[in-house]
């Protein structure tokens, strides 16, 4: 990365530079990861917002190899974490050991980082593991870093977590609570590919093809890009808009709709406000503007939103989803003007 861009701040480079960065990155994923361009773009998005991802898919969509070719191209640490019921929370974080000291002979405590200390973590199936261990990353991602035996330590920046669960398999599972689920700024879907996508991918996995990947950036690049999402300002009625649209969920407040009221058990805390700005700041700016607009909150809505509003037994009995009353909400939720 360039000097300048590195300590300037977020000015129409440095935009053009993140706008640049992020063509250069889905071009190289896209040597392994075929298609699913909408979910690439959100992973990007979260991750210059500074930002955690749960990704809900079938088995077999790739979930996993897209996350570590990410990892690959930002020359970033990544570590896998298999979530199963047996998992513990000292499995995730680390645990202190005994350790002899040969010259002289004393007995002393040793850290012993777990997977959780990498750039890039992939929690898999999460929802198979106990609330106790799954509340072992609650710290980490909130505030990176952990406490173990009473003593603290720092991750290494960036950090990001992404979790994945399987939509189709509930027997033996954990869902997380409200708590945790708030912690992930987006909830992204992973659908199956189109008919041409699938064809592309049974030709380059079943052949000898093993693309070069080039790595993109480190993580000061990154962390650099995400101060660049950060120092954006944004106007007052984006903003307005985002905490309106939030407000909306909540069957108690005066801002839900009257159609929607009985639709909806719980609406999004405020998390969802902040993420709102943040996901519409980043999309700005990796596609090259300098200009946040009402559109770019509307285009962030679900995946920060998806997971935030619980619905209630009528909704469910009608089949009506959080995905639902999003769309209801984008079409009643009006803007204010401009100052």
């Amino acid at each position: 990365m360039r000097e300048d861009i590195r300590e300037g701040t977020a000015d129409l480079e440095s935009i053009e530079f993140l706008k640049k960065a992020k063509e250069t990155l889905i071009n190289e994923i896209g040597q392994v990861i075929i298609g699913q361009h909408d979910v690439i773009e959100q992973l990007l998005i979260a991750l210059f917002s500074r930002g955690h991802c749960i990704i809900i898919g079938v088995p077999g969509l790739a979930k996993t190899l897209l996350i570590s070719t990410i990892a690959r191209i930002l020359d970033l640490k990544f570590n896998r974490i298999q979530f199963t019921p047996d998992l513990m929370p000292s499995d995730i974080i680390g645990t202190d050991i005994i350790q002899d000291d040969p010259t002289t002979g004393e007995r002393n405590f040793r850290f012993l980082a777990g997977p959780v200390f990498a750039n890039i973590v992939l929690a898999d199936e999460i929802n198979r593991t106990p609330p106790k261990t799954q509340a072992a990353l609650l710290q980490a991602m909130q505030e990176y870093k952990v406490t173990v035996g009473g003593k603290t330590y720092e991750l290494d920046l960036p950090f990001f977590v992404l979790a994945t669960q399987n939509p189709i398999e509930f027997e033996g599972t954990y869902p997380l609570p409200e708590a945790q689920l708030d912690r992930f700024m987006f909830s992204i879907q992973i659908d199956y590919p189109k008919f041409d996508e699938e064809v592309e991918i049974v030709k380059s996995t079943t052949s000898a093809y093993k693309p070069d990947l080039k790595q993109i950036m480190s993580g000061s690049d990154i962390l650099r890009l995400q101060s660049i999402v950060r120092e954006m300002p944004v106007h007052d009625h984006v903003i307005q808009y985002a905490v309106e649209l939030v407000r909306s969920t909540r069957p108690g407040d005066g801002n839900c709709p009257d159609s929607l009221k009985k639709l909806i058990s719980w609406g999004a805390g405020p998390r969802a406000s902040q993420y709102l700005v943040l996901g519409a700041k980043a999309r700005a700016i990796i596609q090259g503007r300098s200009n946040i607009s009402v559109d770019d909150i509307k285009a962030v809505s679900k995946p920060v939103l998806r997971h935030r509003i619980i619905t209630s037994f009528n909704a469910e009995a009608d089949g009506i989803t959080s995905l639902n009353i999003i769309d209801d909400l984008l079409k009643i939720v009006k803007p204010r003007e401009p100052a």
